[in-house]
């Protein structure tokens, strides 16, 4: 019989600027909430209404260490890396890169964004590399939002993109370097399922839109629930709900490895953290070669 999961804790979300100045709200990490491991950051992008030649992104920077997962809800966005791989991100897609040794990596709105103005709304999140991952070459998943997989529920009232791992008979096309669950959830007034989630996995879900009932407990718009053991959770919505609710269920096999961490790098130790320092300083992670 499955032991379903309670909610343990509720954090909101707090505001603010990253890269270029864009705002984003972040519930992890914050004084309070360091990370929820595997995942080291979560950041909701926006929703934001820009203005032609207000948009701002996050020029050239370096990552050693871990994976960035980049999701789109709204908007372009415009990426390219030291790596060679460069495209745009529209409402839907994913791109799923990890830095490994090193990269540099460019993540812009789009020209038209830029100069047109239009609305952006998406998320970042960070996912730790195990120890022995840390050095590894440098790769990129790139799926289109046709290409995400998703469930939906008997009656039509819970749906899931699943961009990692597995939900109502949908699997991710996604491969990860240690077992991992994402997926956003669109939970209609009414709404109610019962998910496996393995034991063994640390889980959470943000709240993005609406109101859920995780675990039978309220969420609302800006809110992360941390979950306890078990090997399953419960998400809905009140039936009252004037609109659908809609949450990140992000979940892993914690690592239990020391963290350390400065800016983009993320180590085991304040050594190797030193050491990803001078690599970037000397260029050994590349740089973005743009035609003149």
């Amino acid at each position: 019989m499955s032991k379903l999961r309670t909610v343990t804790r509720v954090v909101t979300a707090h505001r603010q600027k990253e890269g270029g100045g864009f705002i984003v709200r972040r519930p992890y990490p914050t004084a309070g909430l360091d990370f929820v491991d595997p995942f080291l950051l979560l950041d909701e992008m926006g929703p934001v209404d820009y203005r032609p030649g207000e948009a701002v992104g996050a020029p050239d920077h370096p990552h050693r260490g871990f994976e960035t997962v980049t999701y789109l809800l709204e908007g372009e966005s415009h990426h390219e890396d030291s790596a060679g791989h460069k495209g745009t991100l529209r409402p839907g897609d994913v791109q799923w890169m990890t830095a490994g040794a090193g990269v540099v990596h460019s993540e812009l709105p789009s020209a038209r964004i830029r100069e047109q103005g239009g609305r952006v709304h998406g998320f970042q999140v960070w996912v730790n590399l195990p120890r022995r991952d840390k050095l590894m070459a440098p790769r990129y998943q790139e799926v289109p939002a046709a290409g995400i997989p998703v469930g939906r529920s008997a009656d039509g009232l819970a749906e899931v993109r699943v961009v990692a791992g597995e939900a109502l008979g949908a699997r991710a096309v996604i491969e990860t370097r240690t077992p991992i669950f994402f997926q956003d959830w669109t939970l209609r007034p009414g709404a109610l399922v019962t998910l496996p989630l393995p034991a063994e996995h640390q889980a959470a879900a943000y709240l993005f839109g609406g109101e859920a009932l995780v675990a039978g407990t309220a969420v609302r718009d800006g809110q992360l629930a941390l979950l306890g053991p078990g090997d399953a959770v419960e998400l809905g919505a009140p039936k009252a709900a004037t609109a659908p609710a809609r949450l990140l269920l992000l979940s892993g096999v914690p690592l239990h490895e020391p963290v350390a961490r400065y800016g983009p790098f993320v180590m085991n130790t304040p050594e190797e953290i030193h050491q990803a320092i001078l690599d970037f300083q000397a260029g050994r992670m590349g740089e973005i070669r743009r035609s003149p």
